[in-house]
């Protein structure tokens, strides 16, 4: 649904440079599967807007995009998740099972190459968030970036890890994820774990929002008059910001999800921060408003005049 020259947009905010990369951008599950709790008129309601972006009318599914974030500023070169990774076996998981995609070729394509990533944030510990944090190198998976230190959940780390049985072993992908993606990380020495809240440098700062996992977490930027919120897994469709109680349903904690998207929603409404979730197909990023007791979608990264903080070029 994007051609090749969207895949890779970039604007700035403040002193940082956020470039967009979006490996693919497609119709993926149906609405009442996806949003079990959401009331099917809300997506008719919004139909004007929701679609194509974000949902298509005509089929009940809900569109999403799989996209990684390079942020650049204060002399470093961060990446924010790292999509699904090639050559997986992620039985019973539909498009995430054996993916191929040009991940890397899209980095390049934006001037960025593994050996120039200082610091790779895994928001949770989800598929289509750590896939790229390794590559099979000669039959073994190493670290794809390798002079990164590696921002992991701590409380993510525990939960999907051999410490509490790969999730509690509530299902097996749990485990290959983990032992592909996350344990070649703790080997090769790149793994810092956190909990809390953990400031990168003076413009980006991590602070926890669990419920969507135990450890899923938001990245705030600050430069200037600029503010940002990278989201990770909050929000997966512009519908919760209409309805911050509606979950998706790979919502491990679903009263918990609830409070933390309304806790970040309404910061980002109160400080004009832009939201910037993983998935968000379209522009991919917006301003959020309070509308009374509940909130209202803002102007869309493309709408602003504003360039600086909201036009991807």
């Amino acid at each position: 649904m994007m051609n090749e020259n969207e895949r890779a947009q970039s604007m700035v905010l403040g002193d940082v440079e956020v470039i967009r990369v979006v490996e693919w951008h497609e119709p993926f599950l149906p609405a009442s599967g996806m949003f079990p709790g959401a009331d099917a008129d809300v997506w008719k309601e919004n139909e004007d807007w929701l679609a194509p972006d974000h949902w298509e009318p005509d089929s009940d599914l809900v569109v999403l995009a799989l996209q990684s974030w390079v942020l650049r500023g204060a002399g470093r070169t961060v990446l924010v998740d790292t999509g699904a990774g090639n050559g997986r076996e992620r039985p019973g998981m539909g498009p995430f099972h054996h993916a191929r995609s040009d991940f890397l070729g899209l980095l390049a394509g934006a001037g960025v190459h593994p050996q120039d990533v200082d610091v790779v944030v895994n928001t949770h510990l989800h598929v289509d968030h750590v896939g790229w944090n390794t590559v099979d190198t000669d039959g073994q998976w190493v670290p794809t970036f390798p002079n990164a230190q590696y921002l992991i959940p701590a409380a993510d780390d525990f939960h999907y890890g051999p410490a509490n049985a790969y999730g509690n072993g509530a299902q097996e992908v749990d485990r290959l994820i983990y032992e592909d993606s996350i344990a070649p990380i703790h080997q090769a020495g790149q793994a810092v774990l956190w909990d809390g809240m953990y400031r990168i440098d003076e413009h980006l700062t991590l602070e926890s929002a669990p419920g969507h996992t135990p450890g899923s977490s938001v990245l705030r930027l600050a430069s200037g008059s600029d503010r940002a919120v990278f989201v990770g897994d909050l929000l997966h469709s512009p519908v919760q910001i209409l309805h911050p109680c509606c979950n998706s349903n790979a919502c491990l904690a679903p009263e918990q999800a609830v409070a933390s998207r309304r806790r970040i929603l309404g910061r980002a409404a109160d400080e004009r921060e832009l939201l910037v979730p993983a998935h968000f197909g379209g522009a991919g990023a917006l301003e959020v408003r309070r509308d009374s007791d509940r909130f209202a979608v803002g102007p869309w990264a493309t709408d602003s005049p504003k360039k600086s903080a909201s036009s991807f070029e």
